[in-house]
C-alpha cells in the first residue's frame, strides 16, 4: 500500500509529465493555421482544376511531388508517390504560416490591417512559389495578368487573410484600422 507521500509525488511526476508533452500555445495557433489554410487551398486547387477541366484531378498530389521526384518518377507513382505530395502541400503551408507568425512581431507595419496585409501576404506566397517553382522540373505556363490576378484574390482569401486573422488574434491585436 503507498504512502500519502509517494502518492502525492508520483502525481507530481505525471503532472511534470503531461506538462513536457503539451503543446505550446504559438504552436497550436500556428499548426491549427497551416491545416486551415493548406486544407483551404488544396481545396480550392481541386474546385479551380474540375472546373477548368471537367474531370477530378486525381493525380494533383503526384503533381505536386513531381517538383521534387520529376513529372515522370511522380505521375506513375502510387500511393506513397500521393502521400509524399500532401506531405510537401502542408509542409509548405506550415512554413508560410510560421514565417508570418515568427516576422510579425518584428515588422511593426504588418500590425497595420490584418485584411489589407493577408491579401499582401498571399501576393507575396504565391511570387515566391512562383520563383521557386522555377527551380523545379515542372513546366511553368507564360505570366498572365488576368489569371493571376484572380488567383492571388482567391489564395488571399483562403490563405492570406486566415494566416493574418490568426496572428493577429493570437498577438492579443483588436482593433484594425479601417
Amino acid at each position: 500500500m503507498p504512502k500519502e507521500n509517494e502518492d502525492s509525488s508520483d502525481q507530481g511526476k505525471y503532472k511534470k509529465n503531461l506538462k513536457t508533452i503539451t503543446m505550446t500555445k504559438f504552436l497550436k495557433a500556428v499548426l491549427l493555421t497551416a491545416l486551415f489554410v493548406g486544407t483551404t487551398d488544396i481545396v480550392s486547387a481541386f474546385i479551380t482544376v474540375y472546373i477548368k477541366s471537367g474531370k477530378f484531378p486525381d493525380k494533383m498530389f503526384n503533381y505536386i511531388a513531381a517538383g521534387l521526384l520529376g513529372i515522370p518518377a511522380a505521375i506513375n507513382g502510387g500511393t506513397a508517390i500521393q502521400l509524399l505530395g500532401l506531405f510537401i502541400h502542408y509542409f509548405i503551408a506550415f512554413s508560410f504560416t510560421l514565417f508570418f507568425f515568427l516576422v510579425f512581431r518584428k515588422i511593426k507595419f504588418l500590425a497595420f490591417n490584418k485584411y489589407l496585409i493577408g491579401m499582401l501576404y498571399a501576393v507575396f506566397v504565391n511570387l515566391t512559389m512562383d520563383l521557386i517553382l522555377k527551380l523545379t522540373p515542372l513546366p511553368r505556363g507564360q505570366f498572365k495578368f488576368a489569371e493571376s490576378f484572380i488567383g492571388w484574390i482567391t489564395l488571399g482569401v483562403i490563405f492570406g487573410i486566415p494566416i493574418a486573422y490568426n496572428t493577429y488574434k493570437y498577438y492579443g491585436i483588436q482593433k484594425t484600422p479601417v
